[in-house]
């Protein structure tokens, strides 16, 4: 083997080590897609991890672009290098000194699909200049699932309702928008209304509206929840309340105690006339039988 081919083969695996160092010492956690809503906002979960130990958040510079190009950026801390359909739409959630690179889009427009990729770089304090130290994250990247209607609200609840108890139902809805959570409202008034939020993970939540209230009689009614959601768009679920109703007897025992406190109250007194009425004939009887003798 002649010198050149081993300095060629030499050459080789020192790439092959240096950038297997390189992955190594940089790594990034960005989910791969994740749904948006056009015209709401989708917040990005993102962080990454490097060798260098506690950098300094005046070092780090974190950078946003389209995978097909570096100076595609999304994402700057200087305005000026973001591309236009980009500006005034972007912010960095996460604070880079805790390793963190979590992105929001507002505004969310349909050509926002990306692939979007993350690069962070070292810049010198003193004039704020980049370095030669930077890694572009471009083997993870995310993608954004263009959604022009929002989602419905799903709604768990009883079929049936019963007259005169407490009656829950319990209305949510999946986005991906935590930062302007999307407005749960029912159309029934009087009632007792709980909401809670949650992380489900990958970039998506749940806020959930549950209602609590007592049906009447005749509360057959049409009960439906709204979702609102950042942007103004709208969505809802409805459904017909059936309420059971209690059997009532009073149309049995309300007359059937007056009917025997009618017997009592004439009853009692016909009766105590007639034993004396029967008493009286009695002695009647006796009196004649003995002036016969």
């Amino acid at each position: 083997m002649d010198n050149e081919t081993k300095f060629m083969i030499t050459c080789m695996l020192f790439t092959v080590i240096c950038s297997s160092a390189s992955s190594d010492e940089w790594k990034a956690t960005v989910v791969k897609s994740i749904d948006a809503l056009v015209t709401s906002c989708v917040v990005v979960p993102c962080s990454f991890s490097h060798t260098g130990g506690n950098l300094p958040y005046s070092r780090l510079r974190g950078i946003w672009h389209e995978k097909d190009g570096t100076k595609k950026n999304i994402y700057h801390e200087d305005p000026t290098l973001i591309m236009d359909s980009f500006k005034e739409r972007t912010k960095m959630l996460g604070r880079l000194g805790q390793n963190n690179c979590t992105l929001e889009i507002t505004g969310v427009k349909v050509h926002d699909n990306g692939p979007f990729c993350f690069q962070v770089e070292l810049v010198r304090t003193e004039n704020n200049d980049p370095t030669k130290d930077m890694f572009s994250f471009v083997e993870d990247c995310v993608e954004l699932n263009m959604l022009t209607e929002p989602p419905k609200p799903a709604v768990i609840k009883l079929q049936t309702a019963t007259q005169g108890e407490p009656y829950t139902v319990t209305c949510s809805v999946i986005h991906t928008c935590p930062t302007h959570v999307p407005k749960l409202t029912w159309n029934h008034d009087s009632a007792k209304v709980t909401v809670h939020y949650k992380d489900i993970k990958q970039g998506n939540w749940e806020t959930q509206s549950i209602l609590t209230f007592i049906p009447e009689e005749d509360d057959n009614r049409e009960i439906t929840c709204t979702a609102e959601f950042n942007g103004g768009l709208k969505s809802s679920f409805t459904f017909t309340l059936h309420v059971k109703r209690i059997e009532n007897y009073n149309h049995i025992i309300i007359p059937a105690v007056v009917g025997i406190g009618t017997a009592l109250l004439f009853g009692i007194p016909c009766i105590l006339m007639a034993n004396k009425y029967k008493n009286r004939i009695a002695e009647l009887q006796n009196q004649e039988g003995t002036g016969r003798h």
